[in-house]
């Protein structure tokens, strides 16, 4: 089970049998990773298809060192243009294409156990609650846009030790043609009830210009 299934040459016969072992294996570690993460179902199909892709290409250019050189010359040039995924999402997808590798390779009882064990793993581990930390206040990502006339160094000091246990800058862009900027911060809520109280005490600051307060790492949602 855990022999190649190539010998001296490549048969039509060992490849149906790797396409079927690797479309399976991902077919199944894609539906787990999904209930796990609560993704997409784009990132299903991506993550089903992506083992079979991988273990074509290492077949196909196995032995040929031209073959392979043009075919990484030509990934070089892709530009993935989708927003970036969660860290969970982008995980999923590094096994999927390290079990395609061992597909591609004729390994077809190491490609199945890394794709089937990797997933359960992960979805024993995540229903540990183990480094959840819920009883710690949550970091959240503040951004307040502020006209070019306010002078923005230490304008929010005493709201901030008002409501905040925690604040870090986390950067300043020009916005609205360089008319306005957008202060970032990184914060934790004193009381995470007085949210309303605290972007309220914001909007007398900065002209009732837009304010948003939302959760770290979420402000741009995986496009997988």
């Amino acid at each position: 089970m855990f022999e190649s299934v190539y010998t001296s040459s490549v048969s039509p016969a060992a490849v149906a049998l790797m396409a079927a072992a690797a479309l399976v294996s991902g077919v199944v570690y894609a539906w787990i990773m999904s209930f796990s993460i609560r993704s997409s179902k784009r990132f299903f199909l991506v993550v089903s298809l992506l083992p079979l892709v991988v273990a074509s290409v290492i077949c196909f250019v196995s032995g040929s060192i031209g073959a392979g050189v043009a075919v990484g010359s030509a990934f070089g040039l892709i530009r993935f243009r989708s927003a970036p995924g969660s860290a969970d999402e982008i995980a999923a997808i590094l096994v999927a294409m390290g079990a395609g590798i061992a597909f591609g390779m004729g390994y077809l009882g190491y490609g199945a156990a890394l794709l089937l064990g990797l997933a359960a793993v992960y979805w024993v581990l995540a229903r540990l609650g183990i480094f959840e930390h819920s009883s710690l206040p949550k970091e959240a990502l503040l951004r307040i846009t502020i006209p070019e006339s306010l002078e923005y160094a230490g304008a929010f000091d005493d709201i901030f030790a008002a409501y905040l246990s925690h604040v870090e800058s986390a950067g300043v862009k020009t916005t609205g043609m360089g008319s306005m900027f957008r202060l970032s911060y990184k914060i934790r809520m004193k009381d995470p009830a007085q949210e309303k109280d605290f972007i309220d005490a914001l909007r007398t600051r900065n002209a009732n210009l837009e304010i948003s307060v939302l959760p770290c790492g979420e402000e741009q949602p995986g496009q997988l």
